[in-house]
């Protein structure tokens, strides 16, 4: 029985694939059109990566749900910080967030084939080998916080493959929240690794993917010495809510 149910998960994980691209393929050329249009476009660009989730969601059957533990408010702008644990937490994010945004990823996905296109077109990558370049990404996301326009950054930096609930953050979200004067906003996604797992693209499974929204976090007259309590306050947050709904 055990074979028999990996056989399934397998082949339902390339079904999920196959779609994936589908979908991929159909919105390609409206994201290649928004792309001419600067901030607007942007916007427009993270738009269509929410049909394509929702799209997605439906062809694998995976019911998105948003719980608010607290009061949110769209029409402020915030850097939103949330953990990492799956391949799925892109989708959920532009699913979740319901304003306009920009997230910071990974420099590598870049390279992946068409999907790297969109990729570059909707994410301020970051490539943390090199120091020059980090220092660009900041600028790139203080610059969309000028514009009004809100961030989203996983500080745990990569996927959390310990036994904690957290890995241990990265000061960057932090850094620039106190610098800029913008709150922190976290939300948990609790299901991501249970639809699927970071060890292998082929454990896609169906069912529920929760996000949840937590208290924000004040940062008005914060200074740069306050960045490891405030670094904390988050994590400790974040920690208590993930171990409450798992």
């Amino acid at each position: 029985m055990r074979y028999i149910l990996a056989t399934i998960k397998f082949i339902f994980s390339i079904y999920g694939f196959v779609t994936f691209v589908a979908i991929m393929f159909l919105v390609l050329p409206f994201v290649f059109i928004a792309a001419m249009f600067s901030i607007k476009g942007g916007n427009i660009i993270y738009r269509i990566c929410a049909l394509w989730a929702r799209l997605w969601y439906i062809s694998v059957v995976i019911k998105h749900k948003e719980i608010y533990a607290a009061p949110h408010n769209n029409n402020k702008q915030y850097i939103f910080v949330a953990n990492h644990i799956s391949y799925l937490d892109i989708p959920i994010a532009f699913l979740s967030i319901h304003q306009p945004f920009r997230a910071l990823g990974k420099y590598e996905m870049v390279k992946i084939p068409v999907f790297g296109w969109i990729y570059k077109a909707a994410v301020i990558q970051v490539d943390r080998s090199d120091s020059t370049k980090r220092a660009k990404s900041v600028r790139a996301l203080k610059a969309a916080l000028a514009k009004k326009i809100s961030v989203f950054i996983f500080p745990e930096g990569t996927f959390n493959e310990t036994t904690k609930p957290l890995k241990d953050f990265y000061d960057g979200a932090f850094r620039i929240a106190i610098e800029t004067q913008t709150d922190i906003k976290p939300i948990i996604f609790i299901d991501t690794v249970k639809r699927l797992h970071y060890n292998s693209i082929f454990s896609l499974t169906m069912g529920q993917n929760r996000a949840i929204y937590l208290e924000e976090v004040s940062v008005h007259s914060l200074t740069s010495k306050d960045l490891v309590m405030l670094k904390q306050k988050v994590y400790e947050i974040m920690e208590e809510a993930l171990l409450k709904y798992k």
